[in-house]
């Protein structure tokens, strides 16, 4: 009796492991992207936590204000990390049921 119900979980975690790979698959092609200084710069990240893009308008560099650029730069990456993650944990929370699994994402 107890074999049968044992079975059936592992073919249930079986199915989310594989569900899992699959969303992480498609994640890793999505795109979050975010902006700082009026969108003087521009960032993309994708859902592995990479970060695709990066535009800089013209009028953005200062050649006497560099650690400015710099500031943009750090805020946009880090704001498209912070989105990357939110997506990823978005969609991870859908297969899981909202459990909260350390390791997965």
């Amino acid at each position: 009796m107890m074999g049968g119900n044992m079975n059936k979980m592992m073919k249930q975690v079986q199915k989310m492991q594989q569900d899992m790979a699959k969303m992480q698959e498609e994640l890793s092609s999505r795109t979050v992207e975010s902006t700082s200084g009026g969108g003087a710069v521009k960032v993309v990240a994708n859902g592995k936590q990479e970060i695709v893009s990066i535009a800089i308008k013209p009028e953005a560099v200062d050649p006497e204000d560099v650690e400015m650029l710099q500031d943009l730069i750090l805020a946009a990456v880090n704001e498209s990390l912070r989105k990357s993650q939110e997506m990823v944990s978005k969609e991870m929370s859908k297969l899981t049921g909202g459990l909260n699994i350390p390791g997965l994402f």
